[in-house]
């Protein structure tokens, strides 16, 4: 038992996002820390900013002195905190921007998984915040840090984070009491008690080091599984450099798994042309085959009703929710697919004549102007869905992929006059792609930054087509929705 222990006033801070059963967890910290002849008091103070809602719950355990009471303080103080235990690591980071976190002072546990809030998802490019950042300042900031992916702890335990976050915090040994004691709590709670005490045991395990943990996310390589995989796999390691196969071998098996064979025999038929142009270290072979993966993959309404329907997605969704097999389970979706998107999955002439036609535009909009809630449980819409997600066999014909293939080729061809000038250069206009991305405004947003670019890059003298040119406007176009700051970046060049 730590030195901790052996204070009378132990100060804990717990941040838990909405229904991740933060009130619980604390009423356990309380409940074991009365039973072992400790005075508790418990605070909350909810927070509505962040996804759900992030919720800091204070804690204040004490020892009755002289047989007077103490005062206890209703919110943690900074550089007053004993123990800040956090269910993800951006809460932990937070936590150590309100000075919960002392070097000299605080037990830090955190598990390290991630759960993106809306503006990083939302960002134009690479919204996230820094894990490695995180976890580096958690090491320096506290006096000892206890980190390890809980999510993960808790789908192999199937329970649930609190109780994985309470058996972190019994094998840390900061507080004073028995592992038993703490399982006790648990079991008088009434709670889930089975489940609940596999998830302490995870937790107890990974925060006391009696089991070994991965320092990093395991990141698996895709495995070919049919004569066609495994065929475009041995075509890809024997025309690609080492550099580029795990990109390679993940965009065969996305563009096999979006349209078929013959689409990924196309995305190594196009990168094999960039390679062939590369030079070591090879990294705008393995950057392309990443990217050009993505955009080949771009997203269509045929996407997005095979998706929405397959039972690998409910199977998912199901255990997210925790449903029991003899539970039902109904899930309603927003979809506002418009004129524009129902065109495009239209054949290319059939589709170019409505979207060229006022009076069929205007009349055919109006009846798309709305989005409109789908239960994609239920068996008529399952059955719409799973109709339209046919369409992939027609795809080819639709006027979204004659149009998205026109990009490409175009794109590629930029790419490829670059490389004969600067591989670097080459590279920074590979990474423009990161401009096309999801759908509807986002995507054609992206698409008018992409072509501005472009334009001004053509409209440049040979001399001033710079990667730094290159690389400033890809950046300025991420730095803002409006595009003010491309703006800006594209006169200086006019």
């Amino acid at each position: 038992m730590s030195n901790e222990g052996q204070r009378n006033r132990i100060c804990i801070a717990i941040l838990a996002m909405g229904g991740q059963g933060g009130g619980v967890l604390a009423d356990w910290v309380r409940q074991v820390a009365l039973d072992n002849g400790w005075l508790a008091q418990g605070t909350s103070v909810p927070g509505v900013a962040q996804r759900t809602g992030s919720t800091v719950y204070y804690i204040e355990l004490a020892r009755a002195s002289g047989g007077r009471q103490p005062i206890m303080a209703q919110m943690p103080i900074p550089g007053d905190v004993d123990v800040v235990v956090a269910s993800e690591l951006m809460e932990a980071g937070r936590a150590m921007l309100r000075n919960f976190v002392d070097a000299e002072r605080t037990t830090l546990i955190s598990s390290t998984h991630r759960v993106y809030a809306i503006a990083e998802k939302a960002a134009m490019g690479d919204g996230r915040g820094s894990s490695e950042r995180i976890m580096e300042a958690a090491r320096q900031r506290s006096k000892r840090f206890i980190g390890f992916d809980m999510e993960a702890a808790t789908e192999r335990s199937g329970s649930v984070i609190s109780a994985v976050m309470f058996g972190a915090l019994a094998g840390s040994e900061v507080l004073p009491f028995t592992r038993p004691a703490f399982e006790q709590a648990i079991k008088d709670s009434g709670i889930a008690v089975q489940s609940n005490l596999a998830g302490f045991d995870e937790g107890f395990r990974a925060a006391s080091g009696a089991i070994a943990l991965p320092l990093e996310p395991i990141h698996c390589v895709p495995r070919p599984t049919t004569p066609a995989g495994r065929r475009l796999n041995e075509r890809l390691i024997s025309r690609l450099p080492a550099a580029a196969h795990t990109n390679a071998l993940h965009g065969v098996q996305r563009l096999m798994d979006y349209q078929d064979v013959a689409y990924g025999e196309l995305y190594l038929d196009r990168l094999e042309k960039i390679a062939s142009m590369d030079a070591a270290p090879f990294e705008v072979s393995a950057e392309a085959a990443r990217h050009l993966a993505l955009w080949m993959s771009y997203e269509d309404t045929i996407r997005v009703a095979d998706l929405k329907t397959r039972a690998t997605r409910m199977a998912r969704v199901r255990s997210e929710v925790r449903a029991e097999n003899d539970q039902l389970l109904s899930v309603t979706e927003f979809m506002h697919p418009r004129l524009q998107e129902i065109c495009e999955t239209l054949p290319a002439s059939l589709g170019r004549a409505i979207l060229r036609s006022k009076g069929l535009s205007s009349t055919l909009g109006r009846m798309f102007q709305s989005g409109r809630h789908v239960e994609t449980t239920s068996l008529r819409w399952f059955l719409v869905l799973r109709a339209l997600a046919k369409f992939r066999c027609c795809r080819r014909a639709s006027l979204r992929y004659h149009e998205e293939q026109e990009r490409i080729e175009r794109w590629l061809a930029v790419v490829q006059d670059a490389a004969k000038i600067d591989l670097g250069l080459a590279l920074e206009w590979v990474r423009c792609q990161r401009l096309i991305k999801g759908y509807g405004d986002t995507f054609e947003r992206g698409l008018r930054n992409f072509k501005s670019i472009l334009a001004a890059y053509e409209a440049l003298p040979s001399n001033q087509r710079t990667r730094q040119w290159v690389a400033d406007a890809h950046s300025k176009a991420l730095a803002d929705e409006k595009g003010t700051a491309l703006h800006s970046h594209l006169s200086l060049a006019s």
